[in-house]
């Protein structure tokens, strides 16, 4: 009888057991939430204010704590790994970009104007430092660090990206600081040309919205001329009617009174007889 009983006590400890297996399940997959637009714009806008201790430290996994820690502040339960990947991914669609048309990319990739602000400044940085002087060597490695920014290990994408431009320089031997400066002055032109196709493409979409405005005035301005030019037309018949009405009466007031006289010179004519 004890030995059924216990049998029969196994048996719901694993049913029980088989029940609770789903609900752990359901549990690790919402423990870490997709990321949202609003949470991944606070997470680049941490990400940005940090840029400048990224590029100029090499193990940053302190910095990412910050991050995650700043990230809790903001009501985000984000740990520094997460923001790390994060990161990676935002680096590699924003890698992928780099030919595509600006207006489309805005479409497929919400925060490419973050990043591009992101990097837009770490170049800033980078020739305000060669603007102060430092030599030759001493820009060369600013910018180096500038494109290497440090974010990741030696085998990230981002380091990938960065020293692609720089590898002939490096296998130039004893003309380094020569092939430095025309790296940075590549990235110059390439810049200013970004900036170029960006104002160009800002005034373009200006001037088609200035056009659309003056037509939809031009419409408005007709659309009340029209308006206008009716009104008076109304104004002009409703005079005229009113003056064919005051003429009828005083054609009509006219014959009453011509009636009023007759019939009295007849009275008077009657008591004269």
């Amino acid at each position: 009888m004890e030995g059924h009983h216990r049998h029969h006590h196994h048996q719901q400890q694993q049913h029980l057991q088989q029940q609770q297996q789903p609900v752990s399940v359901n549990v690790e997959a919402d423990r870490f939430p997709q990321w949202s637009v609003q949470e991944t714009k606070d997470f680049l806008m941490i990400r940005a204010e940090l840029d400048q201790s990224f590029m100029e430290t090499k193990r940053n996994k302190l910095l990412w704590e910050v991050i995650s820690t700043r990230m809790r502040e903001k009501g985000y339960n984000r740990s520094a790994e997460q923001c790390k990947c994060k990161w990676k991914n935002l680096f590699t669609r924003y890698k992928g970009c780099g030919t595509v048309d600006a207006e489309i990319v805005r479409q497929q990739f919400p925060f490419y104007d973050e990043l591009q602000a992101i990097f837009t400044a770490r170049m800033q940085s980078v020739l305000c430092s060669e603007s102060e002087g430092g030599g030759a060597t001493g820009s060369k490695k600013k910018a180096a660090q500038a494109q290497l920014s440090s974010d990741e290990e030696d085998d990230t994408e981002e380091n990938e990206y960065s020293f692609r431009k720089k590898k002939k320089g490096k296998t130039g031997g004893g003309s380094s600081s020569t092939s430095g400066s025309i790296n940075i002055k590549e990235m110059l032109a390439n810049f200013m040309r970004q900036q170029l196709q960006m104002e160009m493409q800002w005034r373009e979409a200006l001037e088609s919205r200035e056009n659309e405005r003056r037509m939809k005035e031009m419409e408005w301005r007709q659309t009340m001329e029209a308006l206008e030019n009716e009104r008076i037309m109304m104004e002009r018949r409703w005079r005229e009617r009113e003056e064919q009405r005051r003429v009828r009466e005083e054609a009509r007031a006219e014959k009453r009174d011509a009636l009023i006289t007759a019939l009295l010179n007849k009275l008077r004519r009657e008591d004269q007889m």
